[in-house]
């Protein structure tokens, strides 16, 4: 059981004798330290007094917080992590972090720990920390690692951020501790030199690798690199601080995580004080506490999944009830324009039923199979796009490129559909913040004609035995695949654009494959392709996944086969199988050409 827990930096408050979390988490204190801190009351020392603390020098500034996505992933997966697999880890942190310690062995920086440490009944006070001047030794270990101790001692003159703070407590505690405090703990403070800056921007990046990166599961990862998973963490934090997931998913994810760190530092103390061969009951709440963690790391590796967070078991699918047509057989035409004029209406049939709406959202609420919304230029948001069920016509009148629609990030989907027959034509769909899909088939078939797509999200998605026609339209900016078919569904692509899809930096051929098309196998698919254009795309053009062992890569009409005995012939097995029909498509400046993984 002990190894199924093992202690990992950055874990959490206490997570070890000679570790410790960025957020300033260390152990209680010996029970002797415990006892004096009770009988010192807050403001007064030994002789009720003692002097009042100065308040703290400034701090560096975040070096991290002047980068974007993609500069923080330039950083861990370039700069520091390098390649290296999940196991390695660690290594590549700590070695960072030593050479820039190895510079100076003493400067100024601020403590930051826990208020359990000072203060009975710290829940009640309303401060995160407790912070206390010190100066620092940096005497490294003969094997050190990123959450080493360093020895400190309170530095002149006294400054923490609680003014009224003894001075006394504040060396007693210490003292108990043998003047040794997490590394990570401490944060140097301005008006010293650069190579101190130097170590502090090298402490906010170990900081952010261990409290919003690393989780313990890391080490059992298959994946041959590192980057593509710490990628898709920064994604997931960036997401978080720029409100593209929205604030209750976000407050969901960080409790789920927070409660894992919790559980796992309990698991830990729990097998700690177990000194004998353990008791029935104790075995029984080791394997329950074990067992609660494996269910939420899970959880976890599903929300981490940019793919699974869109389509996976945590998603809501519609519930919306199908009204089908109006009992009295008729359709209505919705003119959705922020003005309405004659000449909108002229070329529509005199016994036309119309209804005018400056919002979308309501002309799609009143809908009924069979009716249709011509939306005239403007730009355009609609919760209700997330819940067709209607078998509907949505037209734009005029210039694609001038009638938009933009999604709405407080939603965690933007274009969903189970109609049996829908159809879109002529906008541009444009999607800002959502989880999911730009346009996700959950069931029936969906038409799209002479639209343009630009996605954040994970591109067009055609769920299992769904169908999906997209004609002369582009789709472009897919985080993932631009087309991503799932088992059992069928696509006919014609004369379309697909190009820059999965944007993903790393080259991992796990997240870095699927480029243009994405194809799931098994069920079989069915895909049609002709007359289309797949460029510029970081991965393969066309990817086919399928359950095999084999890997196999065709590039310009060239075969490259990862196992004896693959070749064209299993290429042309395999597309038979598949239903795929592909003619006079051009794949050009994609990374690769045609893929099939298993």
């Amino acid at each position: 059981m002990a190894s199924s827990a093992t202690e990992q930096p950055g874990e959490g408050a206490g997570a070890s004798s000679d570790g410790c979390s960025a957020s300033g988490a260390t152990k209680s204190p010996p029970r002797s330290a415990r006892d004096r801190r009770l009988a010192v009351p807050v403001g007064a020392g030994a002789d009720g007094a003692e002097e009042e603390a100065g308040p703290l020098p400034a701090q560096f500034p975040s070096h991290l917080g002047a980068l974007n996505g993609r500069g923080k992933a330039a950083l861990y997966c370039d700069d520091l992590l390098k390649g290296c697999k999940a196991e390695d880890a660690n290594e590549a942190i700590s070695k960072y972090l030593l050479e820039k310690l190895k510079m100076k062995e003493k400067w100024l920086g601020v403590w930051k720990t826990n208020p359990e440490l000072f203060f009975v009944n710290s829940e009640e006070i309303p401060i995160p920390y407790v912070g206390v001047l010190v100066e620092v030794t940096c005497n490294l270990p003969q094997n050190p690692s990123a959450n080493f101790k360093v020895s400190v001692s309170v530095a002149e003159p006294f400054s923490s951020n609680i003014a009224n703070i003894p001075r006394q407590l504040v060396d007693e505690v210490l003292e108990e501790m043998d003047h040794c405090v997490p590394l990570l703990e401490v944060y140097p403070v301005e008006g010293q030199d650069s190579t101190v800056y130097d170590i502090a921007k090298a402490l906010e990046i170990v900081r952010f690798f261990y409290d919003f990166l690393w989780r313990d599961w890391d080490d059992d990862e298959k994946s041959e690199t590192y980057a593509a998973l710490i990628e898709e963490r920064i994604k997931i934090w960036c997401d978080i601080q720029n409100g593209t997931i929205p604030a209750p998913i976000a407050h969901r994810f960080r409790r789920n995580l927070e409660k894992y760190k919790s559980l796992h530092l309990e698991l830990i103390h729990y097998q700690s004080n177990i000194k004998e061969e353990p008791t029935a009951e104790e075995a029984v709440e080791c394997w329950k506490k074990y067992y609660e963690l494996i269910m939420l790391c899970g959880l976890l590796k599903i929300w981490e999944d940019l793919r699974l967070r869109a389509h996976g078991p945590l998603t809501p699918r519609i519930l919306k009830r199908r009204k089908g047509h109006r009992d009295d057989g008729k359709t209505v035409t919705y003119i959705v324009a922020k003005t309405a004029t004659a000449e909108m209406v002229k070329e529509l049939a005199p016994d036309t039923l119309l209804q005018q709406h400056d919002n979308l959202n309501l002309a799609l609420d009143n809908c009924y199979s069979g009716d249709n919304v011509l939306i005239f230029p403007g730009e355009y948001k609609a919760a209700n796009l997330s819940m067709l069920t209607e078998d509907i016509v949505i037209k734009g009148v005029g210039r694609r490129e001038e009638i938009v629609i933009v999604s709405d990030p407080v939603y965690d989907s933007f274009i969903v559909s189970r109609a049996q027959n829908l159809k879109i034509m002529n906008i541009t769909v444009q999607q800002q913040g959502t989880l999911d899909g730009i346009i996700v088939v959950e069931s029936g078939h969906t038409f799209l004609e002479n639209c343009v797509l630009k996605c954040e999200g994970t591109g067009v998605c055609v769920l299992v035995g769904a169908s999906l026609t997209i004609i002369n339209s582009e789709i472009t900016g897919a985080q993932g695949a631009g087309v991503e078919l799932y088992p059992g569904s069928t696509a006919t692509l014609e004369g379309n654009k697909i190009h820059h899809c999965n944007n993903f930096r790393t080259c991992d051929s796990s997240h870095g494959s699927f480029g243009g098309i994405n194809i799931k196998v098994l069920p079989a698919p069915k895909l049609r392709m002709k007359n289309n254009h797949i460029y510029s795309n970081n991965g393969y053009g066309v990817t086919i996944i399928k359950p095999s062992e084999q890997l196999c890569a065709t590039a310009e009409g060239t075969v490259e086969c990862a196992a004896a005995g693959d070749g064209e012939d299993s290429v042309s097995k395999l597309m038979q199988e598949l239903s795929l029909e592909m003619s006079t498509n051009i794949l050009e400046d994609n990374t690769k050409g045609i893929s099939i993984v298993n």
